[in-house]
């Protein structure tokens, strides 16, 4: 981590490792203050504007996901109208937030799609966040992620988004591969500001091979034995 910007009165520093751009910890909102920053917006679920804007997750996502797969929007806000839209898609959907929907059984389940749309820029804690989220994801499962993307380095001080005060971390493209990469996950960027993490599922067991002996011939699960080593060895590991 090396600085990188003081504005605003704020310090920014930047991870040279995924390149994402964080303010100084100790600068980072209270709860309390953070609360009631949130308090203020205004995310209708009947608004048709709101809905266009939530869509841009929603579509790319809906079409990756098996019907009737169980969702988890986490970081809903005090109105999760993105967890309204996906139970319309016929997608059983539980929320969480730490403010506003402090539900702990919510966490103790695993999901098939988990949502955070306009939540990943408020982490104090990315790293561990990311962690959570991976273990809240069932094999096979997808991340959907809104949040804007840094771009020019030049544009970050006038940057609208950098003057929300609870946002704290700001990522690029760039940035998600990586966290992908540390997760095993599959990263797509279906739309400008979207973000898609795959969590593979676990390669299916070889089946077992249920043919008779056969001294004429070889098992297909069986390895051959080398001329160098007694057919009774253990075989060594690799």
């Amino acid at each position: 981590m090396r600085p990188f910007l003081h504005v605003g009165g704020r310090d920014y520093l930047r991870c040279e490792a995924c390149e994402a751009t964080f303010l100084h910890p100790a600068q980072r909102p209270a709860a309390d203050a953070e609360c009631a920053e949130y308090r203020l917006h205004r995310n209708d679920p009947e608004d048709p504007g709101y809905r266009r804007f939530l869509a841009r997750l929603v579509d790319p996502l809906r079409i990756r996901l098996a019907p009737a797969a169980q969702g988890l929007d986490y970081g809903c806000g005090p109105g999760p109208a993105l967890a309204a839209m996906l139970r319309e898609a016929g997608h059983p959907m539980r929320v969480w937030d730490p403010f506003f929907a402090p539900d702990p059984d919510a966490l103790a389940r695993r999901y098939g799609f988990v949502t955070c749309t306009e939540v990943v820029e408020h982490f104090h804690a990315p790293a561990a966040e990311f962690a959570r989220l991976d273990g809240l994801l069932r094999p096979g499962g997808w991340l959907g992620i809104t949040t804007c993307l840094q771009t020019e380095d030049a544009r970050f001080a006038a940057w609208h988004y950098r003057r929300d005060p609870t946002h704290v971390v700001f990522y690029r493209a760039a940035t998600f591969r990586v966290i992908a990469a540390r997760f095993g996950w599959r990263c797509e960027l279906p739309a400008k500001d979207v973000v898609l993490l795959h969590k593979p599922a676990p390669p299916a067991a070889a089946a077992p091979c249920l043919s008779p002996p056969n001294p004429d011939r070889e098992s297909p699960c069986a390895t051959k034995p080398s001329s160098t080593t007694s057919p009774t060895a253990s075989p060594r590991s690799a």
